[in-house]
């Protein structure tokens, strides 16, 4: 109680006065330390708080950062690949400009026929096939078969028998071994087409015949398609001549000196037609 019968507060401070100088400066230290340490533990806390919360943030960031590799792949699979509502709306569209198309370019009819690209220019035509020759046989050369053909060609024109073709033949290989000859005695002849001189008078062509005999003309007569007409319209002048041995019918056209030696051509003669024309053609 103070003196003046105020009741002392026991929970107020004690008064300055009351304090000696050296318990206040004791005091005063010890506060300070006690500050200090309160700071300090602060700082400790607070440096332990920072290091937690940066550890977070790093354990944070390296996760983020996997997330985002993680991501990245699938983002660019995403962007190549489009999603399936995106490939229907392209599908949509395709049909559409499809459908455009053939409504802007109208189909042409069945019965329309194409333009030919080149209405200036003529068709071509299939050149016709030429017939085969048949090579040669008994020992003849290419002249000597084509003449040969020649002569049945004629002969078959004229409707001639296979028999009088056969005559031909060996007659045109006894007078001229198959040549279309011309003669040296007339130099006319030689300005024709030939395969050779011979100086057998003026006898010309493969039948060697004979123009100042009454043959025929000199030109004509190194034709060997018109001189095998000459011979076998004589030789079917000749009575039975299809009966007679070969030579005798050949020597009845052509009168020669040696009449036998038209016979020994006659089985080449025959292999020759047969060559040309087979039997049944």
């Amino acid at each position: 109680m103070r003196d003046d019968g105020t009741l002392d507060d026991p929970y107020a401070p004690s008064s300055p006065t009351a304090d000696t100088e050296d318990g206040t400066s004791a005091e005063r230290t010890t506060a300070a330390s006690r500050l200090r340490a309160y700071a300090r533990g602060l700082t400790g806390r607070r440096r332990t708080q920072l290091a937690l919360a940066t550890g977070v943030v790093c354990c944070l960031g390296l996760t983020v950062v996997a997330q985002v590799c993680d991501e990245k792949p699938g983002a660019a699979t995403r962007s190549a690949r489009p999603a399936s509502s995106e490939l229907a709306q392209r599908a949509e569209q395709g049909v559409a400009s499809r459908g455009l198309d053939r409504a802007a370019v109208p189909a042409p009819s069945a019965s329309a026929t194409p333009a030919d690209p080149d209405t200036t220019a003529p068709a071509r035509k299939a050149a016709p096939a030429r017939p085969t020759k048949p090579a040669p046989v008994v020992g003849l050369d290419e002249d000597q078969m084509e003449n040969a053909e020649a002569i049945v060609r004629a002969g078959r024109k004229m409707g001639v028998p296979r028999r009088g073709l056969v005559i031909a033949v060996a007659t045109a290989m006894q007078e001229s071994n198959l040549y279309n000859v011309a003669s040296g005695v007339l130099p006319e002849s030689q300005d024709y087409p030939h395969q050779g001189v011979g100086w057998d008078h003026d006898s010309v062509g493969l039948f060697q015949q004979r123009s100042s005999s009454g043959w025929g003309p000199v030109g004509r007569l190194m034709d060997p398609e018109f001189a095998t007409r000459q011979f076998l319209s004589a030789l079917e002048q000749v009575p039975g001549w299809e009966r007679m041995r070969l030579t005798d019918a050949a020597q009845a056209v052509q009168v020669s000196a040696y009449p036998e030696f038209y016979q020994q051509h006659e089985w080449r003669a025959t292999r020759v037609v047969d060559a040309i024309a087979p039997a049944g053609r």
